[in-house]
């Protein structure tokens, strides 16, 4: 009967009042003239300092996630090899992460910390309570809130995440030339296409993201629908002097264009036209629950072989390392081995569940075969090169270089490589941003552990 009662009062309230809720305000500033330029995401890299790219995906999941990819990177800071005489770490050759949702608080503060983001992440952030602020009732009230757009605004989360963790860090802070480069992947929803929190975007709308909080990209990444209402971004079409990438606009009207490609452009193309007022976002993993979508949209629109990198980072590569760190969860429940069920609750997440996994196979799958293309125009590309060509970019003799000398490691780690009990154990863990201090650190000790056995890496590893 309580159920009964709590559907009729929501639907009373949407028929009668509308259950107009109250939206998010949106805290973007406009991008001013001195900063206008064509919409890019590229910029200085230490990449082409050395022969390897090593790139991160961290999957949504809360909590559970934030502390699995957390354990990955702790199991990544324990790896050094030898090069040109010289113990380096393999941490700090990191040159890329994306992220979504709980896995995005990571990535952002590794991507602000670097290194000493490992010393002190646990304890400001796993083992704490970052639910404190937010409304997680489950009652008629909020029930009508989730029905209006969202029980919780974005402003007690981004508060909270600031005063715990960021300290109000700005996105000028990650827009520098050191490793690593941080993508924070959320959800357009009206475009139904990713959002990835970078140039190309924010140049679109007229915005300035130097001035836009981490803090803020990172609860868009991690609103979840219904729980909080979408994240706005206001755009300022005819504010400023940015042209989009001519990729941008080549794209929208190709019919032979990836849908995945053709989608994005044409988001990107109505933040700039002025058919958009507001952009409004949601948690990452709507779309792609590993943030692999922005990379393979980067490859899908270059126009050179060597591009996201430039020709002399796709000369002097010769190893490619990039690991998706999966927080996902198995199937869940008992209603398979009886004749009922799903139903209410337990059907909301077997649906959505079943639309999250059909997206990351297929986004997933179509990365791996992105890179792996990649790497035979790389290969084509650098053996059409002559070998003053060649000694240009590199900066010294050529003698000893190989054009087919690039070797690709493409893995995922996730909690399925354990055995069945401890895997299940991982999985039941529930996607909360607030977890018992056991859990966190059996999650944290997995992601180490699970780094160590995974072949992929233990195939790079030996590489070196």
């Amino acid at each position: 009967m309580r159920a009964v009662r709590i559907a009729f009062g929501v639907t009373v309230c949407a028929m009668l009042f509308g259950c107009t809720g109250v939206p998010n305000v949106p805290i973007n500033v406009p991008l001013g003239a001195e900063r206008s330029r064509l919409a890019s995401d590229g910029r200085p890299s230490e990449a082409s300092q050395d022969d390897m790219l090593v790139g991160l995906a961290f999957s949504g999941g809360g909590t559970r996630a934030a502390a699995f990819s957390f354990g990955v990177l702790d199991g990544v800071s324990k790896v050094t090899f030898n090069e040109r005489g010289r113990s380096v770490a393999l941490i700090d050759r990191i040159d890329f992460v994306t992220a979504v949702s709980g896995g995005s608080v990571t990535a952002a503060y590794f991507g602000l910390k670097n290194r000493a983001a490992l010393a002190d992440f646990r304890a400001r952030f796993l083992v704490r309570d970052a639910e404190e602020a937010l409304n997680t009732s489950v009652d008629v009230p909020n029930l009508m809130k989730a029905m209006s757009g969202g029980v919780n605004q974005d402003v007690p989360f981004r508060n909270w995440l600031d005063a715990n963790l960021f300290e109000g860090a700005k996105f000028s802070a990650l827009l520098t030339d050191r490793r690593p480069r941080v993508w924070i992947n959320a959800t357009d929803i009206y475009n139904r296409t990713t959002f990835v929190f970078g140039k190309t975007a924010f140049s679109a709308i007229c915005s300035d993201l130097a001035e836009y909080p981490v803090a803020a990209a990172v609860a868009a990444s991690a609103a979840v629908p219904l729980a909080f209402a979408p994240v706005i971004l206001e755009t300022f079409p005819g504010k400023c002097r940015t042209q989009l990438p001519p990729w941008i606009l080549k794209a929208a009207d190709n019919p032979n264009a990836s849908p995945l490609l053709r989608s994005y452009a044409r988001g990107v193309r109505r933040y700039n036209d002025g058919s958009m007022r507001y952009v409004k976002l949601l948690d990452g993993g709507l779309i792609d629950n590993f943030g692999l979508s922005g990379f393979t949209i980067a490859r899908e629109s270059a126009e050179a072989p060597y591009e996201p990198m430039s020709r002399a980072e796709g000369v002097t590569l010769r190893r490619i390392l990039f690991l998706v760190v999966d927080s996902g969860r198995g199937p869940q429940g008992d209603w398979a081995g009886k004749l009922d069920g799903p139903s209410g609750a337990e059907l909301v997440t077997a649906v959505t569940d079943a639309a999250l996994d059909a997206n990351v196979r297929a986004s997933y799958s179509a990365f791996e075969a992105n890179m792996t293309a990649w790497r035979e125009s790389l290969v084509r590309w650098r053996c059409g090169l002559s070998r003053a060509e060649v000694s240009g970019l590199l900066g010294k003799s050529s003698a000893g270089w190989n054009c087919r000398d690039i070797k690709l490691f493409i893995g995922r780690i996730g909690f399925d490589q354990f055995d069945p009990v401890r895997a299940a154990r991982l999985e039941a863990v529930p996607t909360r941003f607030k977890l018992p201090v056991g859990e966190v650190d059996d999650l944290i000790a997995a992601g180490g552990e699970a780094l160590s056995a995974n072949a992929t890496f233990r195939a790079f590893r030996q590489s070196l």
